[in-house]
């Protein structure tokens, strides 16, 4: 289990590096934390070290577009991701922020990161 971990640390750093590259250039950066049940997003600017735009699974406007379409696996996994997603571009484009870089922190482009990305990228946002 230890090794498991240590991997996935030096995934993220990894990861990290490269991305503070590109948002020295002042791109903002769509950062993704998921737990066994939840999923976070969140837009950040790494020049003023604050979160602009957020959007989680926990929200009530996610818990009630599962409930309007009566199906109980809409409640579950990569169909809450995409609706995280969607929700996150929304608010960021209402805000004007249309680029980003995209920060999978560590975990792997699938599931519902993938999902996550896919309803962003679907609502307009461009990474």
């Amino acid at each position: 289990m230890k090794a498991a971990r240590q991997a996935f640390v030096r995934r993220q750093q990894r990861k990290r590096r490269r991305l503070r590259a590109v948002c020295a250039e002042g791109r903002l950066r769509l950062s993704v934390f998921r737990s066994q049940r939840q999923i976070y997003a969140h837009i950040v600017d790494d020049r003023l070290h604050g979160t602009l735009v957020s959007a989680t699974s926990l929200e009530k406007e996610i818990r009630t577009r599962g409930d309007k379409d009566n199906n109980k696996d809409n409640n579950k996994g990569c169909a809450v991701a995409r609706q995280v997603g969607e929700l996150l571009a929304e608010r960021a484009l209402k805000i004007k922020v249309e680029r980003v870089a995209f920060d999978c922190g560590g975990y792997q482009y699938h599931g519902r990161v993938r999902a996550l990305a896919e309803g962003a990228r679907e609502k307009g946002l461009l990474f």
